[in-house]
């Protein structure tokens, strides 16, 4: 064979293997050139972590503990059935504390009537009373972060099921205490739900 064709066969070999020229860019440095750079182009993921659950409380016993409820509520905070209390916890962002700020309500057994609602808020690994409404009737929630406040209103003759209505105030945080922010009325309708009170008929000779 000529030595001519056997030149020119041995770099048609070598454009096709891609590996026999020293300044080329063959398979090897192809590889680094996009394999090297995708690595390195990711953005770095910081490390998250997942939020703590709210840590429970004993609400009872920081009931009993605190001086600012009263004496009435303390006497009337017994069990209904075995070691179930007529008591209420939530938890929530209210106070802007470094832990979820707890909200209690405290209720009668038997029809289950608000006599007291407390909010606590997280100091130095203690809980401290920033709220306190012992007021018949009451009971409160957290909407939104704001500590919503409701009132049954009662009229003379009312039932403890049929309220005359109901009062409900929205407080926010400011200044290290509450604020009144809303307030509103909400008379109910006496002739829906049973809540129409009837004369009682007259004896004939009672007057």
């Amino acid at each position: 064979m000529p030595m001519a064709v056997l030149a020119a066969l041995l770099a048609a070999f070598c454009v096709l293997t891609a590996g026999c020229a020293t300044g080329g860019t063959g398979t090897r440095d192809e590889g680094a050139a996009v394999s090297m750079p995708v690595e390195r182009g990711l953005p770095a993921t910081p490390p998250t972590s997942a939020p703590s659950p709210a840590e429970t409380v004993d609400a009872v016993s920081l009931l009993r503990q605190d001086p600012k409820v009263g004496r009435r509520i303390k006497a009337d905070l017994k069990p209904c059935a075995e070691d179930v209390y007529p008591v209420d916890t939530s938890y929530g962002e209210l106070t802007g504390g470094t832990a979820p700020d707890v909200v209690i309500n405290v209720m009668t057994c038997g029809d289950a009537v608000g006599i007291g609602t407390y909010v606590y808020r997280s100091e130095d690994g203690r809980y401290r009373n920033v709220f306190t409404n012992e007021e018949p009737a009451v009971y409160a929630t957290i909407d939104r972060g704001a500590l919503v406040v409701t009132r049954q209103v009662y009229a003379k003759g009312d039932p403890v099921t049929y309220p005359s209505g109901e009062d409900v105030v929205t407080y926010s945080w400011g200044d290290a205490k509450f604020s009144e922010r809303y307030r509103v009325r909400n008379s109910y309708s006496r002739a829906v739900g049973g809540g129409v009170s009837t004369p009682e008929p007259t004896v004939p000779g009672e007057n």
